[in-house]
């Protein structure tokens, strides 16, 4: 599939919006730069994004594994 026929990557947003103290949001692990892009991220730069929200949420022990 071109990435012009690829449906968009899915927000991680859980409707728990909250900022800790690095300006991370509690529910999605988001930062504040990159909530505020998300909209006009490609595919690509979301995956990496939720990538780094996985690596955030494991640090903080929200997630165990891979």
């Amino acid at each position: 599939m071109s990435d012009a026929m690829e449906r968009p990557v899915a927000s991680p947003c859980v409707s728990i919006c909250a900022l800790d103290e690095q300006d991370i949001c509690t529910g999605c692990q988001r930062s504040v730069a990159e909530i505020s892009r998300w909209g006009r991220m490609d595919n690509d730069e979301r995956r990496a994004v939720l990538k780094l929200c996985h690596e955030r949420a494991k640090e903080a022990g929200l997630v165990f594994g891979n």
